[in-house]
């Protein structure tokens, strides 16, 4: 059942949050209540919804529907990658998608360090008029030994910049899953999944300012379930070097055994509420 979000531990998350100590990580959940402007239909962004859109609404074979990279690779092997990804161009791609309040609600703190698991633009398009480095997840690319793609914006457009010319002091938005903008560039079939999570681990999927940047950071999970192994792993190199003590907090309304199971081994606290707790009354008071 969950849960009102004591008044001090709110005040404690909003003030992390304000600070940067504490970096937001969101995942499918934050966009919860996102819609298509013209026929209201909610955006794909968790792994069942993902699947139904890709396969033409319909229900793919049982063994598929189980997470988001195995129908992947079942299309990307029938198909070709191009396949998977024009689907998630098509779906990302364009503006044609409400506005998230969650989303505006958090610009509101000025984060100097984002991460979205998500492959939508709602951060890219709130924070286009704000200088920032946008950090992209790639895979399977030849030519290069890292798995990332750096981008800086100038608060007008975007530019790859390198690791030695990248202005490290701007705010960071990192989407380890890709994005459709400035180039699509997406992790998604489960081929896609282990090459980047195999270099998360070998430190070649990070960018070594934002290794840095991270040390000693604590984290806040939003929208994000906890009971896939995918998610698991990359999320936990994604956070390595976090602070001691309670390194996080996930925001889980009704959590199950495997993830309380998963987050008491971690040291992340569960809040069973739905992430509306934390910005509910900021909004109906402006």
């Amino acid at each position: 059942m969950s849960q009102i979000i004591p008044a001090d531990l709110l005040a404690s998350l909003h003030a992390g949050l304000a600070s940067g100590d504490i970096v937001p990580y969101l995942g499918a959940g934050a966009l919860s209540h996102v819609t298509h402007k013209v026929s209201g239909k909610p955006i794909p962004a968790d792994s069942n919804s993902l699947i139904l859109a890709m396969n033409n609404g319909q229900p793919m074979a049982p063994r598929l529907m189980y997470e988001f990279p195995r129908a992947a690779m079942n299309v990307e092997l029938k198909r070709g990658r191009a396949a998977v990804n024009k689907f998630l161009i098509a779906t990302y791609g364009s503006d044609e998608w409400t506005d998230s309040a969650f989303h505006g609600w958090l610009t509101g703190f000025n984060p100097d360090y984002v991460i979205d698991i998500n492959r939508d633009t709602q951060l890219q398009r709130l924070w286009s008029k704000t200088p920032h480095i946008l950090v992209v997840g790639i895979a399977r690319m030849a030519g290069t030994a890292f798995r990332y793609r750096l981008y800086q914006h100038d608060g007008e457009k975007y530019a790859e910049v390198s690791n030695e010319g990248v202005d490290s002091s701007l705010p960071v938005l990192f989407k380890p899953m890709g994005t459709p903008w400035p180039q699509p560039d997406f992790i998604a079939s489960d081929a896609d999944y282990v090459d980047y999570i195999t270099e998360l681990m070998g430190g070649f999927s990070i960018p070594p300012f934002l290794k840095a940047r991270r040390v000693g950071k604590r984290y806040l999970f939003l929208g994000l379930r906890l009971n896939r192994d995918t998610e698991r792993m990359v999320m936990s190199d994604i956070i390595y070097d976090c602070a001691t003590g309670p390194a996080a907090w996930a925001m889980i309304e009704e959590p199950t055994a495997k993830e309380r199971r998963f987050c008491a081994r971690l040291g992340i606290e569960i809040i069973e509420a739905p992430i509306s707790a934390l910005y509910g009354e900021a909004l109906a008071a402006a």
